[in-house]
């Protein structure tokens, strides 16, 4: 599925950002100790260095509910005022509700549809394209889109293909009217149901629910065929951008920043030449934070928003890819942001 310039007739924009790491860091040196490989070989594979764990007391709804107080904050939108909140989660609080029914009910934002999409790591973009086709239907209205995944909750912390790699968090985005005229050109969703079984949990669900064998063959734990994975990544994601560039009328050299699902640097490094983007800047945040899943894109554009280097005008594509399988890329022209220079309030300060 492709949008492309249509998109323009009631543009809507990402207004601000948000994002919530949990306290707890976990380096390699912990990680290696569980999963048998040491600090050295986790960098030179992953290029990550550490990684958030939730505490106990916090489930996915709290990280979601932090980034998007955090996001609203920024906007200068009370939660009142949103007329959508959809969360991109495959690590919900429970099987049902969904997870963006807490989370409205702890913004406060009685006034709001709310419901989950799960994509996994492609789940940010789909949900951004979600909302932002609802918003274009009802003039004046505000969404609020979040990521937010606990994979420390699902993760077998012996296996090295899965436990070296990621790590909790939220990231979050307020969209709304344009009255610049900037924002969301167009979008690209892409399934390929055939390769389903690279990622996933086993147990859980109606196929194979919870039993005690279930849990004691460990099929509730995250599972991924990491060689299966990057060639799926190699394939399928330079055509999705060229696909969505093409159907945009952008040339590829007019895109300033691609944020990437926070995967594995060493992956993305490999893929990175063949996307074409030579002017882009490429942002990685995933040295300290891991693979957040549905999160990562949002934190990262948090990131790197807060810090001043989101300048009206640019165009910002992001790429998320993942379970499913599936690939998400939305292309974005930025809008001016009142608050974009506001620093973002770690963990330790959350209330």
């Amino acid at each position: 599925m492709t949008n492309g310039p249509h998109a323009a007739a009631h543009p809507i924009a990402v207004l601000a950002t948000g994002s919530y790491l949990p306290e707890q860091i976990v380096g390699n040196d912990e990680v290696a100790h569980t999963t048998g490989v040491s600090d050295e070989w986790i960098v030179r594979k992953t290029g990550i260095h550490e990684r958030r764990h939730a505490a106990p007391h916090e489930a996915t709804s709290d990280l979601a509910a932090h980034a998007g107080r955090r996001a609203l904050e920024q906007a200068g939108i009370r939660p009142h005022d949103l007329s959508y909140i959809v969360v991109a989660t495959s690590t919900p609080d429970q099987p049902q509700p969904a997870t963006a029914a807490v989370v409205q009910h702890l913004l406060g934002a009685a006034g709001a549809a709310a419901f989950d999409v799960n994509s996994v790591c492609s789940g940010f973009v789909c949900a951004l394209t979600v909302t932002e086709r609802l918003l274009r239907a009802e003039p004046g209205a505000h969404g609020l889109v979040i990521g937010a995944d606990i994979y420390s909750r699902i993760l077998d912390h012996t296996d090295r293909r899965t436990a070296i790699l990621f790590g909790d968090g939220a990231g979050a985005a307020v969209l709304g009217p344009s009255p610049s005229g900037h924002g969301m050109l167009g979008t690209s969703l892409l399934t390929r149901g055939d390769q389903h079984e690279l990622i996933g949990v086993p147990a859980g669900g109606s196929r194979r629910p919870a039993s005690a064998r279930t849990l004691e063959e460990g099929a509730h734990h995250f599972r991924m065929d990491g060689r299966g994975v990057r060639a799926f990544v190699q394939e399928n994601l330079p055509a999705a951008v060229a696909e969505l560039l093409a159907r945009t009328g952008l040339p590829a050299g007019s895109v300033d920043h691609f944020v990437p699902h926070q995967a594995n640097a060493v992956m993305i490094g490999e893929v990175w030449p063949a996307l074409g983007l030579d002017n882009a800047a490429l942002h990685l945040e995933l040295a300290r934070y891991g693979n957040t899943g549905a999160a990562s894109i949002a934190i990262t554009l948090d990131e790197i928003h807060r810090r001043g280097l989101l300048a009206e005008d640019d165009v910002v594509l992001l790429s998320g890819f993942g379970g499913g399988m599936s690939v998400g890329s939305t292309l974005l022209s930025w809008a001016p942001t009142a608050h974009a220079a506001a620093p973002r309030v770690l963990a330790a300060a959350a209330s």
